[in-house]
């Protein structure tokens, strides 16, 4: 179907729906049932995916036209503005980071449409004087597949950034070129990444294409670790109203144990489980009921943090539980990544954590379930927790980002009902989509080892997605990787 008929097809559902002179749109609309409500917001996001199509790619087409080389001739520079972001954010009264974010997803469609010269020397067609023929050779540009899935609709503007940006450019050697086999991975990951896009936010998608990259490309992954960990600052200074203000900038290690330290602390309030031992009740309940906002709970724990020093007694400081940093590293592979944020980092920096606070092995069948205890405990045991943490990586819920500290053990055969508290019948929820599944309808079934399925109320299936990150981590890595090569 062509882009004019998928829109008419699109502004003819809301038509349907609304009207076609409604005046009162927000009456119409609040006079909606929640079905035909979804179904508007459906059709409305699918007809601004068509024309955010036709907006990237003029976006593109002007910044060819807007080049600094054009001088005060560019398109953008006649009409009075200093670049086409700038005469982008006037047309369509976006921000400047929007307008940015609309030229690059358009200049990679048209890079991505055009034939790309891969240079080669051909030693064999050696001429008189001994010189080297050199020939041209046309290769596609890696990320094909994800311009086709833009132009097809099948990947929004904002997707196909994210999944561009976190993949990054394929490293090119010791040549300069990329090779095909590289090529091919990144491209091959593209495509993969796209096809994944209809069940994932942005945010996802730009997680797990870095993940991937880093995956693909562990001796790039090792130089931006350690250009992060150059380029980590704290500074602070006065502005003109005399507040005191910081800023810091985070390397990997350093962003991880900061995190799980507020996240620790501060759980409660930001929805984490609520089955916790009792002690931990009533410290729960009173950080939850604490008048303070989170911002100013965050200040005043860095500050008791500050005056504490590093020896302070964990209670004190954190509550009841003590803050760190998981992380999983799979046998055979280079590198790992946190257990909570999926934050992926290299052998060495691996290697000095072991040396520091050791291992906890964790062995799993095909299916990733290990640790089952059948029905001898009501509750998932710690080692199953964690064994449960490294297979989800967080809430399984589609959409759903929150970590697995942040997440309960949930078990989909009730325990009341002859349930096992085992970890193929066990899975990871956040206190948010647990409370939801128990109290509306839910429910999540899974037949053997097969992947969960999520039955929403009435009857409609889900299946619920591995976390896409999960199956690249734990697969074969060794780049580049067999998955990522196309089908012979």
């Amino acid at each position: 179907m062509d882009i004019f008929s998928e829109l008419r097809e699109q502004v003819g559902s809301l038509g349907d729906l609304l009207g076609e002179g409604a005046d009162d749109l927000t009456g119409t609309m609040r006079g909606l049932s929640d079905q035909q409500l979804v179904r508007a917001l459906e059709a409305a996001a699918a007809a601004v995916r068509g024309l955010g199509r036709i907006e990237a790619v003029g976006a593109g087409i002007m910044a060819e036209r807007s080049t600094r080389e054009a001088g005060q001739e560019g398109m953008a520079q006649v009409r009075g503005h200093r670049s086409p972001a700038d005469f982008l954010q006037v047309i369509t009264g976006g921000s400047k980071s929007e307008a940015r974010q609309r030229i690059r997803v358009g200049q990679s469609v048209l890079d991505a449409t055009e034939e790309t010269a891969d240079p080669a020397t051909d030693l064999g067609a050696a001429g008189a004087d001994g010189a080297g023929a050199f020939c041209v050779r046309v290769v596609p540009a890696w990320h094909a597949p994800l311009a086709d899935a833009l132009m097809r609709g099948r990947v929004s503007s904002a997707q196909s950034d994210a999944i561009r940006r976190g993949l990054g450019e394929p490293p090119t050697g010791e040549t300069g070129i990329v090779d095909d086999d590289t090529r091919d991975a990144w491209s091959a990951a593209a495509g993969q990444l796209a096809d994944e896009a209809e069940h994932r936010t942005v945010e996802e998608l730009r997680d797990e294409a870095r993940l991937i990259r880093d995956r693909l490309d562990p001796d790039g992954a090792e130089r931006r670790f350690l250009e992060r960990y150059e380029a980590r600052s704290f500074r602070t200074w006065t502005d003109a109203d005399g507040r005191r203000r910081g800023s810091i900038s985070f390397d990997d290690d350093g962003y991880a144990l900061v995190r799980s330290i507020f996240d620790s602390a501060l759980r409660p309030r930001r929805g984490g489980p609520r089955f916790v031992d009792a002690a931990e009740v009533e410290v729960a309940q009173a950080l939850v009921e604490d008048p303070r906002s989170l911002d100013q709970l965050s200040y005043d724990l860095l500050a008791d943090l500050l005056r504490a020093g590093a020896l302070a007694d964990a209670k004190v400081v954190h509550g009841t539980r003590r803050a760190g940093v998981r992380v999983v590293t799979v046998a055979g592979g280079a590198g790992g990544y946190t257990e909570d944020g999926l934050v992926s980092l290299p052998q060495p920096d691996i290697d000095q954590r072991v040396c520091d606070t050791g291992t906890v092995p964790v062995t799993a069948d095909a299916g990733g379930d290990p640790l089952n205890v059948g029905r001898e405990r009501r509750l998932f045991t710690p080692g199953q927790r964690v064994a449960l943490s490294v297979r989800d990586g967080g809430c399984r819920w589609q959409g759903c980002d929150r970590p697995a500290s942040y997440c309960e053990a949930h078990h989909i055969d009730p325990y009341s009902e002859g349930g096992r508290t085992d970890i193929d019948r066990g899975i990871l929820l956040c206190r948010f989509h647990h409370m939801q599944l128990h109290h509306s309808g839910w429910r999540i079934s899974r037949d053997g080892k097969d992947e969960f399925v999520l039955h929403k109320p009435g009857g409609a299936a889900t299946v619920l997605e591995p976390r896409l990150a999960l199956a690249y981590a734990f697969g074969d890595v060794d780049p580049p990787p067999r998955r990522f090569r196309p089908a012979a």
